[in-house]
C-alpha cells in the first residue's frame, strides 16, 4: 500500500474518480467527447463540463489533460455507437472500474443514444495565385485494405480538402501490407490511391517516395511505413527530380550562387541519425511554384507508445517517448536552418505527423528562432486538434512554414490555415487523423 503523496478527491480529478471505484454511480447527460473505438469504449464527460469545443470535443493544454472524462464500457449491456458531439439521454447509471488506464463506467443496459448530427468539415479551394499544401496520415494504408476505404480517402483529398496541389501522406505501407515478406515498395499502394482519386473526380496525381529498407521504420511490422509526396502539376506546381535518393543516402543541402538546392530530390535527412532507429526518416524534396523553389519535408516522428497513462500511478506520468522525437526534431531543424543559411528567405514548408502537441517541446525545437511558424498555433485554442485520443482532442500534426512564405513584405499575412475535421471525431473513419491544408499566397507575380 502507498502511503507517499496526498489524496484530494475534492480537486484532484483522479482521486475523486479513484474515491468512486468499484461503486455505482450516475453520470447525467453524458457528452460524448470521443468516437466510440474498437473496444465498445465511449469517452464522455458530464453534462456542464467544459470548456468545449465548436463541435463537441474537449482541447487539451499544457496545464489541463481534462481528469473530467470518463469512459462508458459495454462489459454488461452494448454502447451505442456514438461520434463527438453526441449524448446519451437522461442519467446514465453503472459500476465505476478501472482497467488499462482509464476510468470505465459500465451500465447495466444499454443507453439511449441523441445524435448531434456532426458533419464532416469542407475547405475551400485554392485560388489562383495559392498554392495548397496539405498533410494527412492515411493509417496503415495499403492494397490489402479494402476498396472502400481508399473511396473514403479519395473522397476527402477530392472533395474535403478540395484537391490540394500537395499532400504530404503518412502511414503508406508497401505492396504486401502487414504481410512480413520482405517487399518494401509502395508503387502499388499509391497507384490504387491515385486512381481512387481520378474515379471520385479529382485530377491526375503523381508521387515521389524513398522504399525504407525492410524493417527498418518502425510502425506495423510487415507494413515498411513510410512518406510520399502526392502531387498534382496542372496548377503551376511541378517536382524537381534531382538524383535518386535511397533508404541510406543522406540529402544535403548545396549553397549554389542562383539559391539553395537539394543534393537529392526525394532524399532522406539524415537516416543514420540514432534519432531514427526504428522510425521514419524525414522525406524532403524540392519543388518549384511559378519557377521558384518550394522546399518540402515530410515527417512522421516516432509515436507516444510506451508513455505512461494519464490516470496511471506514477504522477505525473513519464513520457519516456519524447527524448527520440526532440532528436528527430533537432536534425529537422538542422536541415531548415542550412536552407535559410543558404536564403533568409527561403520557402520551406516542414509538414506531417510529429507525434506532439502544439505547446510541446518538439514543437518548439522545430520553431526555432521563429524562422518556421508553426501553424497550429496560429488558431483559437478551441480549434487546434488532429487526433481525439482517449476522449482529449489534440494537435499530434503539423504544418510549419518559413517567415518567407508566412509574412511577405508589404503583403500582409502570407497564408490560410485550416485544420479540416473528417474522422478524428467519427466512429466511422477511414483514418485516426484528420487532415490539414494550408493556402499559401505566393502571388500570380511569383509565377
Amino acid at each position: 500500500v502507498e502511503t507517499s503523496g496526498s489524496f484530494d478527491a475534492a480537486s484532484d480529478g483522479l482521486d475523486f474518480w479513484e474515491s468512486l471505484e468499484a461503486m455505482r454511480v450516475r453520470i447525467d447527460d453524458p457528452q460524448v467527447v470521443g468516437p466510440t473505438n474498437d473496444f465498445g469504449e465511449t469517452p464522455v464527460v458530464p453534462a456542464g463540463a467544459g470548456p468545449r469545443t465548436a463541435r463537441g470535443g474537449i482541447v487539451i493544454s499544457a496545464q489541463d489533460f481534462n481528469p473530467e472524462r470518463v469512459v462508458l464500457g459495454d462489459t454488461f449491456a452494448p454502447i451505442p455507437a456514438a461520434h463527438v458531439g453526441d449524448r446519451y439521454a437522461g442519467p446514465v447509471t453503472g459500476v465505476m472500474d478501472y482497467n488499462f488506464g482509464l476510468f470505465t463506467l459500465l451500465p447495466p443496459t444499454a443507453p439511449q443514444l441523441q445524435r448531434g448530427l456532426l458533419a464532416r468539415e469542407v475547405t475551400r479551394p485554392p485560388r489562383e495565385e495559392e498554392l495548397a499544401v496539405a498533410t494527412f496520415n492515411v493509417e496503415n494504408l495499403s492494397p490489402a485494405d479494402s476498396p472502400q476505404k481508399f473511396a473514403t480517402l479519395a473522397h476527402q483529398i477530392v472533395v474535403n480538402l478540395a484537391a490540394p496541389d500537395l499532400v504530404a501522406l503518412e502511414e503508406i505501407q508497401d505492396n504486401s501490407g502487414p504481410a512480413n515478406n520482405r517487399v518494401t515498395a509502395a508503387d502499388q499502394t499509391l497507384t490504387l490511391l491515385a486512381a481512387a482519386i481520378r474515379a471520385a473526380g479529382g485530377p491526375v496525381y503523381d508521387w515521389r517516395q524513398i522504399d525504407p529498407s525492410d524493417g527498418a521504420d518502425g510502425g506495423q511490422p510487415g507494413g515498411n511505413i513510410r512518406q510520399a509526396f502526392l502531387f498534382r502539376s496542372d496548377r503551376g506546381l511541378s517536382f524537381v527530380d534531382g538524383p535518386g535518393g535511397n533508404a541510406g543516402a543522406a540529402v544535403s543541402v548545396l549553397d549554389e550562387r542562383r539559391g539553395p538546392r537539394l543534393s537529392l530530390s526525394p532524399g532522406r535527412i539524415d537516416p543514420a541519425n540514432p534519432a531514427f532507429f526504428n522510425s521514419r526518416k524525414p522525406l524532403a524534396g524540392e519543388f518549384r511554384w511559378g519557377g521558384k523553389p518550394v522546399f518540402v519535408v515530410a515527417n512522421h516522428f516516432n509515436s507516444k507508445g510506451g508513455d505512461q497513462p494519464l490516470f496511471g500511478r506514477f504522477q505525473p506520468p513519464a513520457r519516456g517517448s519524447e527524448q527520440q522525437r526532440h532528436a528527430q526534431a533537432t536534425a529537422v531543424r538542422a536541415f531548415a536552418s542550412a536552407l535559410l543559411a543558404a536564403d533568409e528567405r527561403a520557402r520551406i514548408v516542414v509538414l506531417g505527423d510529429i507525434n506532439d502537441f502544439e505547446f510541446s517541446q518538439t514543437a518548439n525545437v522545430l520553431v526555432g528562432d521563429g524562422s518556421l511558424v508553426d501553424l497550429p498555433r496560429t488558431l483559437p485554442p478551441d480549434e487546434r486538434y488532429t487526433y481525439v485520443f482517449e476522449g482529449n482532442s489534440q494537435v499530434l500534426d503539423h504544418i510549419l512554414i518559413s517567415r518567407a512564405i508566412a509574412d511577405p513584405p508589404g503583403r500582409g499575412r502570407g497564408f490560410e490555415y485550416d485544420i479540416v475535421h473528417t474522422n478524428s471525431e467519427f466512429s466511422d473513419q477511414a483514418s485516426d487523423h484528420d487532415p490539414q491544408v494550408a493556402r499559401l499566397h505566393l502571388g500570380i507575380d511569383q509565377r
